[in-house]
């Protein structure tokens, strides 16, 4: 036998083709798939990985948000964790569970978010699978270097602690959704669209900083998390947390604490760090 050249470099099939379709929806978002294993681009300092997964009615409704926003946010809280890391990203692999009542269109429009949150990070997708289910989940694998790699591990004491961005948004959208109520477009897009702060966790390494962790379950929690594996005792005045601006709004409609809404808040994916007392000019 001998072989010849086809147009695709994939096989035949229905699942065949939804890879194909998918890569066309991907564009320069995807790397060369088709293989069973891909090569990781390489880059100066620490080969860092990450697997982080979102499943439906756990980390999402489907009520709440469009197949793309799905993938672009599972995409994003994966690449967090490299922020978290201070690594420049070097690639995207997604392991998608497909329900069995979704349709083709969605299961496109999920890796295209998917490739989109990727691109913005400077990254492709490398591959991944594709499998069947009950529900949708998507289990995204993140590849990427450290020059100086950032840990839960290193605060000391007297440290400073710092919070990127704002917080509380991704929660105040929740309890409106729970509520029955639509959130307005700002809290929304911080649920359904989170940034990476990539760029910035690098930058914050370079300062100085002594010890890294995304904000995914709270400014509450994540510092407890850190403090734990620092072997440090972390002390927050949560009201001088940066709120986003609607979260009082939310809370007080709620009847919630506004600064206790924003502490306790989840999935903002923001850094919480420590760096020293001189960072600044002041205390954090």
């Amino acid at each position: 036998m001998t072989a010849k050249h086809v147009a695709s470099p994939l096989g035949d099939g229905a699942e065949f083709d939804r890879i194909r379709a998918i890569a066309e929806a991907l564009g320069d978002a995807a790397g060369p798939l088709g293989d069973d294993t891909a090569c990781v681009p390489e880059g100066e300092g620490t080969l860092v990985v990450s697997t982080d997964v979102s499943v439906e009615n756990v980390h999402f409704k489907r009520e709440w948000l469009r197949p793309v926003e799905i993938g672009w946010r599972a995409t994003s809280a994966a690449l967090s964790d490299l922020a978290a890391a201070a690594a420049l990203p070097a690639g995207v692999t997604v392991a998608l569970t497909v329900p069995h009542d979704a349709s083709h269109e969605d299961v496109i429009a999920l890796m295209a978010g998917a490739g989109q949150a990727a691109q913005a990070a400077g990254t492709k997708i490398l591959g991944g699978d594709l499998s069947s289910g009950p529900l949708w989940s998507v289990a995204v694998t993140v590849l990427g270097h450290a020059v100086r790699r950032m840990s839960r591990r290193g605060a000391k004491v007297g440290d400073g602690v710092w919070v990127t961005g704002w917080v509380g948004g991704a929660r105040a959208a929740i309890r409106d959704w729970e509520s029955g109520k639509e959130p307005e477009p700002t809290i929304r897009e911080f649920f359904a669209n989170p940034l990476p702060r990539l760029a910035t966790a690098r930058w914050l390494a370079e300062q100085g900083a002594t010890a890294m962790i995304d904000v995914s379950d709270g400014i509450a929690g994540d510092a407890l998390h850190l403090a734990a594996a620092s072997g440090v005792r972390i002390e927050i005045d949560i009201e001088r947390l940066p709120l986003c601006p609607a979260v009082p709004v939310v809370a007080i409609r709620q009847g919630d604490d506004p600064a206790l809404m924003g502490a306790r808040g989840g999935e903002d994916y923001e850094l919480l760090c420590t760096l020293p007392a001189s960072f600044g000019g002041a205390d954090a």
